[in-house]
């Protein structure tokens, strides 16, 4: 049993503590080979995992392997940023990996408090780093934490360079010694400096207002919660140098707490994490309702219906409505690019078509979207990204999905539907009116441990195996596989794509971060959750 190797590896190592080693020592033989069945993968460029000792679990072991891996791929003398959010382990973690990059010979910008995630990737061009790294699960339950590392673009690594890191970490040892200066000794020695870019990061998001005056002007009124992240200790100077009256912030998770005392779960695309800013909303007689992540690089937005209940928008409306507002109010003389992923709602290729746009989909996450970006020519003009798990990034001073500037034009957004006499379920209207009525509905199936990990393979391989011919009565009328580029534009992700009859589309991929495959709806003039349920009943019934 390799498993058991490990273990015994771990438990007689000289590198541990007693209290590590007595964590070990209390683990039934279950979780020990959940523990040690192997390591946390370098994907999605860094880590993410539950926090504890072992192999596959986040810890100063496991971090330093990738920390140290990631140094070794940096050139000489390089200068590196270093963040982290509110997790209980996040501080230490960090101070430990700023350590081990002064070992490895780099000069480390560490910053003075826990902060925003796209204020890392702002940092990291801001002071022409040659990387960055934050410690962060993002919107992971409490028992997790990770990190993500940054190129000197502020983008997150690209697939070649998280392959040249992940080579790297198989010549580290995962059981290496800590390093042995002290984080205060590293900065009387001047390798680690303290930055504080709160008020450069804070002008370049007022800067992606189109519509300055606009929010100066409106009555609207907003509740904001932060979701006890680092959100609520920048998001409150933002608003109010934009000029925004009636905000109010749910005070509770104003807190910033990495154990998240409030919620069931810290990721704003859960309903239940708005209660307490509903409850605050219908006092205030808010419009919306604004959230964001832990680490503040999304944003979620709940609209206040004619019942005075608030709904909460999807990702894919979300960027839907962003997509249309900010063409409507392009005032460049180049054409306009939008950027997606091929998860992400269609309505965009439609919006885009009106105003003379390009639509451009990549495979998921931001690195992905950040390269397409790089790579537009002169004669093209960004505008936005976006993707349907409520992230955006918008403006040139981030290379990364940023939940604050997105708050900001969320909020102007529907300023300008106000002056209307609209909400934005009035706009989300007006488009289905336009384009036909898009939906989208997203199935989360979770299969923990290594039975999870080869049950997710398993549901992959039988879709490969077995294509099917219809989803609710609806033909299929091509399956993309863009791991082998059948059909597709792109290839190299382990994701399938049904297009029926009518333009509905289904997909299905493992997540990249988490022990669950991912089903997605996006529909037009049919019902998503019941296309979504169709298939994963058929995964449920192979």
């Amino acid at each position: 049993m390799y498993y058991m190797d490990e273990y015994i590896k771990w438990k007689n190592s000289p590198c541990l503590t007693d209290s590590q080693r007595r964590e070990l020592e209390n683990t039934d033989e279950t979780e020990t080979e959940d523990r040690f069945c192997a390591p946390l993968a370098f994907g999605t460029s860094g880590l993410r995992g539950v926090v504890g000792m072992g192999i596959n679990r986040m810890n100063v072991f496991t971090l330093l392997q990738a920390v140290r891996a990631f140094a070794k791929s940096l050139p000489p003398d390089p200068l590196v940023v270093v963040c982290r959010d509110v997790r209980p382990s996040s501080d230490e973690l960090s101070r430990a990996a700023a350590c081990a990059l002064c070992e490895q010979g780099a000069r480390v910008l560490y910053f003075t408090r826990p902060s925003p995630t796209p204020m890392l990737s702002f940092a990291v061009r801001h002071y022409g780093a040659s990387g960055g790294m934050n410690v962060t699960a993002s919107h992971n339950p409490t028992e997790y934490n990770g990190c993500k590392f940054y190129g000197s673009n502020g983008a997150q690594l690209g697939d070649d360079d998280t392959d040249k890191v992940a080579a790297l970490m198989a010549e580290v040892p995962v059981l290496a010694p800590l390093p042995e200066s002290s984080f205060e000794g590293c900065l009387e020695r001047g390798q680690i400096m303290y930055i504080d870019c709160d008020e450069e990061y804070t002008s370049a998001v007022l800067d992606c207002a189109l519509a300055p005056k606009l929010l100066e002007d409106t009555d609207l009124r907003v509740v904001f919660s932060p979701f006890h992240g680092v959100g609520g200790s920048v998001m409150p100077g933002v608003f109010e140098r934009a000029g925004l009256k009636n905000v109010f912030y749910e005070p509770q998770q104003m807190i910033p707490d990495g154990t998240f005392p409030t919620l069931k779960n810290p990721n704003p695309e859960d309903p239940r994490g708005f209660e307490l800013s509903e409850r605050l909303g219908k006092e205030k007689n808010a419009d919306i309702l604004v959230g964001t992540d832990p680490d503040a690089d999304r944003v979620a937005v709940c609209v206040r219906d004619t019942d005075g209940s608030y709904v909460c928008l999807t990702g894919n409306k979300t960027g839907a409505l962003l997509c249309d507002y900010m063409l409507r109010h392009y005032r460049g003389s180049k054409p306009p690019v939008i950027i997606k992923t091929i998860v992400s709602t269609h309505l965009a290729e439609s919006i885009c078509r009106t105003f003379g746009a390009e639509c451009y989909s990549t495979f998921t996450g931001f690195k992905n979207m950040a390269e397409k970006r790089e790579e537009l020519p002169d004669s093209q003009q960004f505008v936005m990204c976006f993707e349907e798990s409520i992230g955006c990034m918008i403006g040139d001073h981030v290379r990364d999905k940023d939940g604050i500037s997105g708050s900001l034009l969320v909020c102007e957004m529907a300023a300008w539907y106000k002056s209307r006499g609209m909400t934005l379920l009035d706009g989300l209207r007006e488009l289905d009116g336009r384009y036909g009525a898009h939906d989208d509905y997203t199935i989360n199936i979770v299969r923990k441990g290594v039975d999870g990990a080869e049950e997710i393979k398993a549901m992959m391989e039988y879709m490969r195996s077995n294509p099917p011919d219809s989803f609710l009565g609806r033909k299929v009328v091509e399956t993309r596989d863009y791991l082998t580029g059948k059909n597709a534009h792109i290839s190299g992700s382990n994701v399938l794509e049904y297009r029926l009859e009518g333009g509905s589309r289904l997909l299905i991929r493992p997540s990249g971060t988490e022990p669950k495959i991912k089903i997605y709806a996006l529909t037009i003039n049919m019902p998503s959750e019941a296309l979504a349920r169709e298939l994963e009943q058929r995964l449920a019934d192979r």
